[in-house]
């Protein structure tokens, strides 16, 4: 089977292209630097041609409110467009869990748009709702940091590793659309200030900690289930101890 992942050379796309094309699929990465880009439309409607399904995994460059949701509703458009052309039978797409009740940040209202336009489309479709990725810690960190202390919220998250999102992405391609979402998330739920202090430990890094309730993600304000699964989810079987044991931490 011939399938496009758009955004193939990243760190989940990557992976995902590795798997199908482990599986026996013809798994083409789809970028701006392999010549397609869902942003002018370049290479489109070749890349395409026989395609069965289309992941798409590509992420805005810009997390700015209005940057985020042009790129999203100019790069959907455009494939979307691209993929009735050219009779694709499922749209496999990668957005976050809890995007629904996060949308008092403009990323996650972006996200939201994005999803509207799938479900729009009229192509048969399964959308992945994954919570964070266990490579994001440090990134989640840097960005709660205030001199030597990182300020972060107690609320639940469910992180889960990318080489799982990945495997689970790839599940959801070859499988029938569901047109509707299917949660992933990682084995463990842990306050978001507890996971990041593992982290942080693991790596060595001196910053302290502290749980602040009125910190924000993303501009956020969190409650208990903003970033875990509402939903019965498929729970992937690597651990963030196993993650942390791998020694590939970067702060």
């Amino acid at each position: 089977m011939k399938i496009i992942v758009i955004g193939g050379t990243g760190l989940i796309g990557s992976k995902t292209v590795a798997e199908l094309s482990a599986r026996g699929h013809e798994a083409i990465a789809a970028a701006p630097s392999t010549g397609v880009d869902t942003i002018t439309g370049a290479g489109l409607d070749a890349v395409l041609e026989g395609a069965s399904v289309v992941i798409d995994l590509a992420n805005s460059p810009s997390f700015e409110d209005a940057a985020a949701m042009e790129f999203f509703l100019t790069s959907g458009n455009n494939l979307l467009a691209a993929e009735k052309k050219a009779g694709v039978r499922h749209h496999v797409a990668l957005s976050v869990v809890g995007t629904e009740k996060l949308q008092a940040s403009g990323y996650f209202r972006a996200k939201q748009a994005q999803e509207d336009l799938i479900q729009a489309s009229g192509i048969p479709f399964t959308i992945v709702h994954s919570t964070q990725f266990f490579e994001f810690m440090g990134a989640i960190a840097n960005g709660a940091t205030q001199g030597n202390e990182v300020r972060l919220s107690s609320a639940l998250i469910q992180p889960i590793i990318s080489d799982d999102v990945a495997a689970a992405v790839a599940d959801v391609a070859l499988d029938t659309p569901v047109n509707g979402l299917v949660e992933i998330a990682g084995p463990e739920s842990a306050p978001l200030d507890q996971m990041v202090t593992r982290f942080l430990t693991a790596a060595n890094d001196p910053r302290v900690v502290v749980a602040d309730q009125m910190s924000t993600y993303f501009g956020v304000v969190l409650d208990e289930t903003s970033l875990v699964p509402a939903h019965a989810a498929r729970l992937a079987p690597t651990t963030f101890e196993t993650f942390l044991a791998r020694g590939e931490l970067r702060t």
